[in-house]
C-alpha cells in the first residue's frame, strides 16, 4: 500500500459514546479502565510506529500519546489540523518526549506554522483548504510509518473511514451507559445513509480483558 496500515482503537461505553459529555475530555470516562485495558492500549500503542489524534482531541484532552503501561518506544504524534488550531503549550508539542507531526493545510497561518517548528515539531501541508486525508497518509508512508494507530475523535474517524483509508478497528468497552443526544460516539460526520454505502467490517476477535470486553474487527 501507498499509505500505512491503519488501526482505530478507542474506548467507547455500552451506548457506544466517547465522553461524560459534549467538551468533556475523554479522560474522564478513560478512569473506568482498569489496569488490564490501558495495558492492552498501550501495548497497540508501542506496536505502532505513529499515532494520530484531531485537533478537537488536542485541545479538550491535552493527551501525551506516548507508551506508559508497558516497555516499549514512544510512536510519532501525527496532529492533523487544517488551520493549525492547538495551543503552543499543548503536551504534544513536547517534542524532548517523543516526535511530533503537525499536519496542515495551506490555508494554515505561517506565525502558527512557524511556532510548531520552533517547539521541534515536522510540519506537512496536506491540503488546499483541509487535511486531505489520503494525500497525508501517503506522506505520512514515506517518513516511514507502516502502521498507524488513530485514537480519535470522531470526526478524523468519519475522515478515514469515509475514504476507505482503515484497515482495521479495535473498541474497548467500557460496562457503563452514558445516553445523551449529542454526546460523541465513535463517528460523526454526515454518516452513508443507505445500506450499499455503508462500509463493512468483519469480527477478528473478540475477548474479556479485565473488567472489559475488547472486540477487533477487520475490514471486507
Amino acid at each position: 500500500m501507498e499509505r500505512p496500515y491503519v488501526l482505530i482503537v478507542s474506548e467507547v461505553t455500552i451506548d457506544g459514546k466517547l465522553t461524560l459529555a459534549k467538551g468533556v475530555s475523554s479522560k474522564e470516562i478513560m478512569k473506568l479502565m482498569d489496569d488490564e485495558a490501558n495495558r492492552y492500549l498501550h501495548a497497540v500503542r508501542a506496536e505502532c510506529d505513529g499515532i494520530m489524534v484531531g485537533a478537537n482531541t488536542v485541545r479538550i484532552d491535552n493527551p501525551n500519546l506516548t507508551v506508559r503501561y508497558v516497555e516499549g518506544k514512544n510512536p510519532i504524534r501525527v496532529i492533523p489540523t487544517s488551520t493549525g488550531d492547538i495551543p503552543l503549550d499543548a503536551n504534544v508539542l513536547n517534542t524532548e518526549v517523543a516526535p511530533t507531526i503537525i499536519a496542515v493545510s495551506e490555508r494554515a497561518p505561517k506565525e502558527k506554522v512557524e511556532a510548531f517548528k520552533e517547539r521541534g515539531a515536522e510540519v506537512l501541508v496536506a491540503g488546499k483548504e483541509k487535511i486531505e486525508f489520503p494525500l497525508l497518509l501517503k506522506l505520512l508512508k514515506e517518513r516511514g510509518i507502516e502502521k498507524l494507530m488513530v485514537e480519535g475523535g470522531s470526526a478524523v474517524n468519519w475522515e478515514l473511514i469515509k475514504n476507505d483509508l482503515v484497515d482495521e478497528i479495535r473498541l474497548i468497552h467500557l460496562p457503563v451507559i452514558v445516553g445523551g443526544d449529542d454526546v460523541p460516539s465513535l463517528v460523526s460526520g454526515e454518516g452513508f445513509k443507505t445500506l450499499s454505502a455503508v462500509k463493512r467490517f468483519k469480527i477478528k476477535r473478540v475477548f474479556r480483558c479485565g473488567n472489559q470486553v475488547i472486540t477487533e474487527f477487520e475490514r471486507l
